[in-house]
């Protein structure tokens, strides 16, 4: 199978050279990239082309989620179609063999792989990624949870069923909800895990789960999220992340942190439900309530898989390039 990789971005000199060299350092060398911008201003371009990739520009006010995606897809050659967000970077070489094995079963659609912060991610934002992206793989997931930041589908499927272009995001979801009415298997892959970057201030963060939450009531109309819903999935998640703080003696560190980005990431949701609609049962559970005590991951005991990027500096203010990993 040929795999393409579809990259959306818009000015990400910081991230996307971290990216780009994780890509070259993959065991899997026969890949196609695509980058799809949508009018950076910054080095972005100027990174990317150090790099064996085909960019392709759209006007900035043609943007939308699904609409970059599929320009994207109409470009690639591959049969199939990785997608993955400029701020995130793979952890181990051989992520992409991890995301390709799934589909040896002729009825997996779509695969989408873990995700993790790093040491700047919020405390919330480690529950958050802990929760939506857990431990144990399934090749046979019965809910349409995904996330384009790290997913992979079939180039024929697409072609047959678009991204909506007119979500204000959430394509991923609504696409894996279709073609699971279509009979087709969600395969998820903890083993390819990446690193994904969020540097976002606090009306960011609303910002994000308001744009979520438009595009999630249009998706699955199932129950309304009213002021009750609200203040009840905030004050679960307070105490479940304030629980987990303490027991991992970060209490202290973490508590503004923890306050804020909940009350943000709840009150985003309501303001864009706004008496509307919210996911199934099954969704909205990995989406909003919170989990028990969080286990940690047990380190890779095989250091040959991980990648090194020591060698990628990021670019400092007017710089234009972004030194490739030397082979």
């Amino acid at each position: 199978m040929k795999l393409s990789i579809i990259i959306r971005c818009l000015n990400e000199e910081k991230h996307i050279g971290k990216l780009l060299a994780g890509i070259v350092e993959q065991t899997l060398k026969d890949v196609e990239i695509i980058v799809v911008d949508s009018g950076s201003k910054d080095a972005t371009l100027s990174i990317a082309s150090h790099f064996p990739v085909k960019i392709i520009s759209i006007k900035p006010e043609d943007f939308s989620f699904g609409y970059a995606l599929n320009v994207g897809c109409a470009e690639a050659t591959g049969d199939i179609l990785l997608f993955a967000s400029a701020h995130v970077y793979p952890v181990f070489n051989d992520w992409l063999q991890f995301m390709l094995e799934p589909f040896s079963d002729e009825q997996v659609a779509l695969v989408y792989g873990k995700q993790q912060g790093n040491e700047y991610s919020r405390y919330s934002e480690h529950q958050i990624f802990a929760k939506w992206f857990p431990e144990e793989s399934t090749r046979n997931q019965l809910h349409p949870f995904c996330n384009n930041a790290n997913c992979a589908i079939r180039r024929k499927l697409w072609k047959e069923q678009p991204f909506d272009e007119t979500l204000t995001g959430l394509e991923d979801i609504d696409w894996a909800k279709k073609i699971l009415e279509k009979g087709w298997r969600i395969a998820y892959q903890a083993q390819a895990a990446i690193v994904h970057v969020h540097e976002e201030r606090w009306k960011n963060i609303f910002n994000r789960y308001r744009r979520e939450a438009i595009a999630l009531r249009l998706i699955m109309k199932h129950e309304k999220f009213n002021f009750y819903t609200f203040s009840t999935l905030l004050l679960k998640n307070w105490w479940s992340d304030y629980r987990q703080a303490l027991h991992d003696g970060v209490f202290w560190k973490n508590m503004g942190s923890i306050f804020m980005f909940r009350l943000m990431q709840f009150w985003g949701t309501y303001r864009g439900y706004k008496q509307s609609y919210l996911l199934d049962n099954q969704v909205r559970e990995r989406f909003y309530y919170p989990k028990g005590y969080i286990a940690k991951p047990k380190p890779d005991e095989d250091s040959t898989r991980k990648i090194d990027y020591t060698h990628v500096q990021p670019p400092g203010p007017g710089a234009t390039s972004v030194k490739p990993p030397s082979k």
